[in-house]
């Protein structure tokens, strides 16, 4: 299957993100580890794209995440000019962006698997697994924060970004709980007509 115009305008927006936020980042140790899932995804998305094409909603969304996680890359998490003092807070809630998204783009990710292998039929128990895939996703997340914040050592607080605040880790998974939850809510409709359109 050749690559279509909206295939190659992904690889363009993605490529074009990748490589300026690798230019003279903040610290580049920090823009590797921020910016591997982004590159992780991309490359599963390119061996993946004719055994298991996605809906364009997804690739849109997937697209939206892999640029913020670059974005955050490039200037730390704690440090994206536009969230400085944003909405009046004190502090860079970027972050928070970033973790709301980890729910609601695999929650996308999660219902699109489940719906089209037929995991579950029940939709109430469908909509249960997947807003417990995205918390057990943020919780492995929050491990993996961590873990590479213990070996790198004052790297820690660049990588983490949590600016301070005690309740840094709990608030993540809340913000990726909401996120779940919204995307459930809100694309439900879109979502299912892009599947039946993908099985059509």
């Amino acid at each position: 299957m050749p690559l279509t115009l909206i295939n190659w305008l992904w690889i363009a927006v993605f490529t074009a993100v990748l490589v300026w936020s690798g230019i003279g980042p903040k610290d580049y140790p920090t823009w590797a580890l921020e910016v591997a899932p982004a590159v992780i995804g991309g490359v599963i998305l390119l061996f993946t794209r004719r055994s298991f094409p996605l809906t364009s909603l997804l690739y849109a969304l997937i697209l939206l995440h892999c640029v913020v996680l670059m974005i955050g890359g490039h200037y730390t998490y704690a440090e994206v000019p536009f969230f400085d003092g944003l909405l009046g807070f004190e502090r860079n809630n970027y972050d928070k962006l970033g973790h709301f998204l980890q729910g609601f783009v695999p929650a996308i990710i999660a219902r699109e698997v489940l719906l089209r292998l037929n995991v579950v039929d029940s939709e109430q128990w469908r909509n249960f697994f997947i807003v417990s895939i995205c918390l057990a996703f943020s919780a492995f997340y929050e491990l993996i924060e961590w873990l590479v914040a213990s070996i790198s050592g004052e790297a820690a607080e660049a990588f983490l970004g949590t600016q301070g605040y005690v309740w840094d880790t709990q608030a993540d998974m809340a913000f990726a709980l909401a996120g779940a939850i919204a995307a459930l809510l809100l694309l439900r409709g879109i979502h299912d007509r892009q599947l039946r359109q993908l099985a059509g």
